[in-house]
C-alpha cells in the first residue's frame, strides 16, 4: 500500500503538479470544443448537402439529355429495385437570372433545375429549405408566427393566397400606369407655355423618364390576365434576389428583398439540338429557397420540370416523348450506396451516363473539410504533449529531490518495480485527474458556446460568428461519445508516457549509493 499512499499524497501536497493538471485540462477541453465544432459544421452541411442532391444521381452525359425518363427509372429498378426507396428526373443546366431592381436591370449566373416538387421533396429536405414552410420571421430573425403551410402539405409551384394579392395589386398598378402613358401618348402637341415657338408633345415630355414596375416592353401585346403567375414558375435562391446590409443606427444586420415572391424574372440559358440556340423566358417567383449553404442559395434557381423542357425544346414533337439530364435516386434506410452504385454502373453504359453518391459529387468541399480537421487535431494534440514534456520534467526534479527517500525505501524492502510504480501511478493520477476535468470543461462550453459568443460580442462589440459568413443562425455543435473517450483516453497515455523515463531512474538507483548521495 505504500505505493498508493505515496502516490496520494504527492497528488495532495504538491502543488507543481497543478501545472501538469492545468495543462492537460486545456488541451483536453479544446480539443473536445474544436471536435464538437468541427463536427458540428460538417454534419450540418452534409445534411444540407444531402437533402439539396440525394443518396445517388444518375446523370447524362449531354446536356441534351436522353429520352424517355420512364424508360430509365425502369432500367434503374431492373438493376437495384431492391434498394430504391424514390426516384425524381430533373434536368439540370446553366443559365443566366435577370430581374429589375433599384432602377437597373441585375443579371447573375445560376444553375436552372427543372423538377417536379412532389417527387423531388421526396429525395431530402426539400420543404424544409422553401420560406412558406419555415416560421414567419422579422428583419431581425426573430419569430413572429408559424408557416404558411404544414409539414405535410406536398410541395408545389403554386403561388400562395397572400403572395397572389401583392401580385394583383403589382399588376393593377402596372397596367393603371400603362394606361395612363398610352393616353399621353394620344394626346396633340401643345404649346410650351415658355417658348412659344417651340412644341413639346406627351412622348417627349416623358422621355428618359421611368415608372416603377414597368418594362421596357411595356407597349407590347401583353396576355390578358396579368394577375395569374405565369406557366413558368420557379423556387428561387434566397442570396440571389436579397441584399443584406448593417444598420448603421442599430448595427444589425437586415436583409432588403430586390425580387418578392409573386414577382416575374427572366431565364436566359440554351436549348437542346445542334447547334444549341439561346433561349429566354419570364418566370414567376412562387418561393424563395434557403438551405444555408452559400454556393446553393447563391446559384439555385428550380423551375417546373414540364416549363423548362418545353422551353429547351426537350419533348419529342412525334412521340411527345420528354427528356432529362439526370434521375435522383433515394435509397432505403439499410442500402448501402457504393453497392447501388456498382450496379447502376454495370447497367447503363460509361461515358453517356454516369452515377455517383452525393459525396462524390461533393467530394473536394468534403475532403477540404476533414483535411482540416486533421490538422487541427494534430496542432491541438500538440498541447497535450507539451504537458506531457511538463511532467516528464516535474518527474526528474521530483527523482533528484527524493534521492535520499527513495534509498531510505529501497534499504527497507521496497523494490525496483514498487518504485517505479510510484511515479507511473503519479503521472496515471496526474492524467485522470487532467482529462477528467477537460472532459467537463469542454463539455461546459459546448452546452454554453453560444452564450460564451454572444458574451465575448458584447464585450468587445464585435461580432464573433458572423451569419452573414457562416449562413448558421447560431453556432453549430456535435459532440460524439467516442470522440470524447478517445480525447481522454490520450491524455492519459501521454502522461503516464511521459513518467515512464523518471520512473526507470527512481527504480534503478541503488541504496547505498543514494545515501551516500546525501
Amino acid at each position: 500500500m505504500y505505493k498508493y499512499l505515496l502516490c496520494t499524497r504527492y497528488l495532495r501536497t504538491r502543488y507543481i503538479a497543478l501545472t501538469c493538471i492545468v495543462s492537460v485540462t486545456l488541451g483536453v477541453a479544446t480539443m473536445i470544443v474544436v471536435n464538437s465544432v468541427m463536427s458540428g459544421f460538417s454534419s450540418q452541411m452534409k445534411e444540407r448537402i444531402r437533402g439539396i442532391l440525394a443518396d445517388v444521381v444518375l446523370e447524362t452525359g449531354s446536356a441534351d439529355g436522353e429520352q424517355d425518363p420512364d424508360r430509365i427509372m425502369a432500367r434503374i429498378r431492373h438493376a437495384a429495385g431492391e434498394h430504391i426507396e424514390a426516384m425524381s428526373p430533373t434536368v439540370e443546366v446553366y443559365g443566366m437570372l435577370s430581374f429589375r431592381s433599384f432602377g437597373q436591370y441585375i443579371t447573375k449566373p445560376v444553375t436552372i433545375i427543372g423538377i417536379e416538387p412532389e417527387s423531388k421533396a421526396k429525395m431530402g429536405t426539400l420543404t424544409d429549405h422553401l420560406y412558406n414552410f419555415m416560421p414567419q420571421r422579422d428583419e431581425e430573425g426573430n419569430r413572429i408566427g408559424p408557416p404558411r403551410y404544414v409539414a405535410n402539405v406536398p410541395a408545389s409551384f403554386d403561388l400562395h393566397p397572400d403572395d397572389q394579392e401583392y401580385r394583383t395589386a403589382q399588376k393593377e398598378s402596372e397596367m393603371r400606369m400603362r394606361e395612363h402613358s398610352r393616353m399621353m401618348n394620344e394626346l396633340e402637341p401643345v404649346e410650351s407655355p415658355v417658348d412659344n415657338a417651340g412644341a413639346m408633345d406627351a412622348s417627349e415630355l416623358f422621355a428618359g423618364s421611368e415608372l416603377i414596375g414597368a418594362d421596357d416592353e411595356m407597349f407590347d401585346e401583353e396576355p390578358e390576365d396579368l394577375t395569374s403567375p405565369l406557366e413558368g414558375r420557379v423556387y428561387i435562391g434566397s442570396e440571389l434576389v436579397t441584399y443584406k446590409y448593417e444598420d448603421q443606427a442599430t448595427g444589425k444586420i437586415k436583409t432588403l428583398p430586390m425580387v418578392r415572391v409573386g414577382d416575374d424574372v427572366q431565364l436566359s440559358t440554351v436549348g437542346s439540338g445542334r447547334p444549341p440556340q439561346a433561349i429566354h423566358f419570364d418566370a414567376t417567383v412562387v418561393d424563395y429557397f434557403k438551405c444555408g449553404m452559400s454556393e446553393y442559395d447563391n446559384s439555385l434557381v428550380f423551375c417546373n420540370l414540364d416549363y423548362l423542357q418545353k422551353q429547351r425544346v426537350m419533348i419529342d414533337p412525334q412521340t411527345g416523348l420528354t427528356s432529362v439530364t439526370s434521375v435522383q435516386i433515394k435509397l432505403k434506410e439499410s442500402a448501402d450506396p457504393a453497392v447501388v452504385v456498382g450496379l447502376l454502373r454495370g447497367e447503363f453504359e460509361p461515358g453517356r451516363f454516369a452515377v455517383h453518391t452525393w459525396e462524390q459529387k461533393q467530394g473536394p468541399l468534403l475532403a477540404a473539410v476533414e483535411v482540416e480537421s486533421a490538422i487541427l487535431n494534430v496542432l491541438l494534440f500538440l498541447i497535450i504533449a507539451v504537458a506531457g514534456f511538463g511532467i516528464l520534467a516535474i518527474f526528474f526534479m521530483i527523482v533528484v529531490e527524493k534521492t535520499r527517500d527513495i534509498g531510505i525505501l529501497k534499504s527497507l524492502g521496497a523494490s525496483s518495480s514498487g518504485v517505479m510504480s510510484i511515479f507511473l501511478a503519479y503521472g496515471f493520477g496526474l492524467g485522470i485527474v487532467g482529462s477528467g476535468a477537460g472532459v467537463g470543461m469542454g463539455l461546459l462550453i459546448v452546452w454554453k458556446i453560444n452564450w460564451i459568443e454572444e458574451q465575448i460580442t458584447w464585450l468587445t462589440g464585435k461580432e464573433v460568428f458572423d451569419e452573414r459568413i457562416y449562413y448558421f443562425p447560431e453556432i453549430p455543435t456535435n459532440i460524439e461519445p467516442w470522440m470524447v473517450f478517445w480525447v481522454a483516453v490520450g491524455a492519459i497515455a501521454i502522461a503516464v508516457l511521459s513518467s515512464i523515463l523518471p520512473a526507470r531512474r527512481a527504480s534503478r538507483l541503488h541504496p547505498v549509493a543514494s545515501l551516500r548521495y546525501e
